[in-house]
């Protein structure tokens, strides 16, 4: 017995893993050999390609396309229809799956509606990509990113807040009450 949720309309491939938890909704597809977490909520009309890789607590909008070659850790959330690429220069013609280039979404980072992420790049973790960014590079982490093409604006804590600095590179979450450092340009949170 199968320890997901899938409604009727998804197609689940055979050879791939379906962590414990998991829900999958209306006209999604899961292909074979991609590898989904526990308690991930993957919404309608998602495509998850073959040996993507995805962690734990991921929520998957709807109408997201995951392409080979990305792998998101632990707590990601990708927004509605956002998409993933994964060969630099496509053509309709010509044959690229050996050319797939990797992309990583590092734990409790976040992408925004109908942002696109170009492949072979890693954001960071805690980052915030707003909505219709397009990511061309990397992305530190708690990096807040907008625009086309994506550009940092300022820094976020782990609940997605903005982080103001101090002059001595201190901040609080308004929120959380969490405290950031931020040091020759990273951002870490303080224990």
């Amino acid at each position: 017995m199968e320890k997901y949720q899938a409604h009727p309309t998804a197609v689940i491939d055979s050879g791939c893993h379906i962590g414990e938890g998991t829900r999958i909704w209306h006209f999604s597809h899961i292909m074979a050999g991609c590898v989904i977490g526990k308690e991930c909520n993957i919404g309608q009309n998602v495509v998850v390609s073959p040996d993507v890789v995805i962690g734990n607590r991921v929520k998957i909008q709807n109408n997201v396309s995951v392409y080979t070659g990305v792998i998101c850790e632990d707590d990601v959330f990708l927004g509605p229809s956002c998409v993933f690429t994964n060969v630099v220069n496509p053509r309709s013609h010509v044959s690229r799956k050996e050319e797939y280039q990797t992309t990583r979404v590092e734990k409790g980072a976040s992408i925004g509606a109908n942002a696109t992420i170009v492949c072979g790049h890693t954001i960071g973790r805690y980052a915030m990509i707003g909505a219709g960014c397009v990511v061309t590079h990397d992305v530190p982490p708690y990096a807040l990113m907008v625009g086309n093409p994506a550009r940092q604006i300022g820094w976020v804590s782990e609940y997605g807040c903005r982080l103001s600095f101090d002059g001595q590179g201190n901040a609080v979450c308004p929120e959380s009450g969490e405290a950031y450092r931020l040091e020759r340009g990273e951002v870490r949170r303080i224990e």
